[in-house]
């Protein structure tokens, strides 16, 4: 060990010990009974009860379902004077282990609109196959007719074996393919099924890393463009293809859904609050809960609630049967009580926003919640058979959710943090396999879970100098030239290598 190296382990041994590596997720809010409609709140605790996972993941599923069913026939204006327009769709993500039962409660959910895609489906089919036979029956008549015009004209009649002729072709039909939910399309099919569905669709996936890790990478990016306009759900979109042409979608109407685990998504929230991707899809996804796990497991076997699961299909139903107007969505606006209620929270925010106490990742994932929060209104206020304007009980029920999803967003942000602490811990654990000074680049050949990227050993590597479990040694240059290397020597008390 060089004098140099002795002197600096010596001052930082005098000044600092290790501080523990300690990572704690923020608390999040549970979900209560009151921030849900009637119709709703059965089936949701129902589920969640004999699935024995969160609430949060059905409550979450059934709401952006009855978004994504919404679509374009509703909006709201959250101002009186302002041509500030909210359409319904919402993005929500559901984050738990692989264990958390995630998939199931998206299915249960999403139950009565599968059924209702296959009652349309049949419904095309025997259109189809009508339409079919009706062309067949054509063709029978057109020979026909060609026999009798033949016999005409051998009789010297010329005039009425032309009238025989003159028949009126079948009228061409196209058939769209009703669809509410889309689980894997590329961008241009996604587009073409957008225009033969303009109510808008549902993306459902039950992983969303996969889809989100496309979007993060190089090849992925004017598809991420695409969805990024998707969010608002009245914008308009055009694309040119050598084999498509042009294609034009008037509305980009989207709501998403899917599962993810805490690993998979820290990744993405990394690299938005590096700046490496911070072009707001990650904080486009409003509805993120990441709800404690339950913290026990027992045999349950008991009958679903019919009750509760005719109460949720009816209102599913209700809002399937709602006609999309030619003219665009109905326009409805908060009544005064409504009005007040959401200026004054939405005005709490922007003071919230302006404070700097979050990330700037973190503020515009609050600064886009107004949106949802509108959109959650004029679900609820839907939901209970309202259709004039959004009442005061809607507007106090999204207002619970407000506050409910902020608390699941700082959480979800932390995440950041907590995984540097997590890959420290990793690189103490196995602090025997480096040697006595070693380099970022040393741990990341390890191939350590984890720490396999640069930026996530360097986050690592700095968590740990922080925390004086490292000792950041001066840069040293090879014989080489070169850019100087980092290297770091464990703290004495830690340091068992020598």
């Amino acid at each position: 060990m060089t004098d140099t190296k002795v002197m600096l382990d010596r001052t930082i041994a005098s000044v600092h010990s290790p501080i523990p590596l300690d990572a704690q997720l923020p608390p999040v809010l549970p979900l209560s009974k009151a921030m849900l409609p009637p119709s709703l709140e059965g089936f949701v605790f129902d589920v969640a009860g004999r699935a024995q996972c969160p609430a949060d993941y059905v409550a979450v599923s059934c709401i952006v379902i009855l978004s994504a069913i919404l679509g374009n026939k509703y909006s709201i204006l959250p101002k009186q004077h302002d041509n500030w327009e909210v359409r319904a769709n919402l993005w929500g993500a559901i984050v738990g282990p692989p264990s958390a039962m995630k998939s199931p409660a998206m299915k249960e959910a999403a139950h009565p609109l599968i059924d209702i895609e296959k009652s349309g489906a049949e419904f095309a089919q025997n259109a189809i196959e009508e339409h079919q036979m009706l062309a067949e029956l054509h063709k029978l008549e057109e020979k026909a007719r060609k026999q009798e015009a033949k016999a005409l004209l051998n009789e010297g009649r010329k005039d009425e074996a032309l009238e025989k002729l003159r028949t009126a072709q079948p009228e061409e039909q196209h058939f769209d393919q009703f669809r509410y939910i889309v689980n894997d399309a590329s961008v241009e099919k996604l587009g073409e099924l957008l225009n033969e569905n303009p109510n808008g669709l549902l993306l459902m996936r039950d992983e969303l890393s996969g889809f989100l890790a496309k979007l993060s990478q190089e090849d992925g990016q004017l598809e991420r463009a695409f969805y990024l306009e998707c969010f608002d759900g009245n914008s308009r979109f055009t694309y040119d293809r050598i084999g498509r042409g042009t294609i034009v979608i008037d509305n980009c109407t989207l709501s998403l859904l899917g599962g993810i685990q805490p690993s998979k998504i820290a990744r993405l929230i990394s690299m938005a609050m590096r700046g490496r991707a911070d072009d707001g899809l990650v904080q486009r996804l409003q509805l993120t809960v990441w709800p404690d796990p339950n913290e026990k497991w027992e045999w349950l076997d008991r009958r679903p609630d019919q009750d509760a699961y005719q109460r949720y299909r009816d209102t599913v139903r209700a809002f399937h049967q709602l006609p999309l107007p030619e003219a665009g969505p109905i326009q409805l606006k908060f009544s005064d009580g409504a009005q007040s209620m959401f200026a004054d929270w939405m005005t709490s925010l922007r003071k919230d926003i302006a404070d700097g106490e979050h990330h700037p990742v973190v503020q515009s994932h609050l600064a886009k919640s107004p949106k949802a929060v509108a959109a959650l209104a004029l679900l609820f206020e839907l939901v209970e058979g309202g259709k004039s304007h959004v009442g005061q009980a809607a507007v106090e029920r999204a207002l619970l959710w407000a506050q409910y999803l902020r608390s699941h967003a700082l959480r979800l942000y932390s995440i950041n943090t907590n995984n540097a602490v997590d890959n420290a811990k990793r690189i103490v654990q196995r602090r025997d396999k480096l040697t006595a000074s070693f380099t970022a680049r040393d741990v990341r050949r390890k191939g350590w879970a984890g720490l396999t990227e640069s930026s996530d050993v360097n986050g690592a590597l700095e968590c740990l100098v922080d925390h004086y479990h490292l000792l950041e040694l001066p840069p040293s240059t090879s014989a080489l030239g070169g850019r100087p290397t980092v290297q770091y020597r464990w703290h004495p008390e830690l340091n068992k290598i020598g």
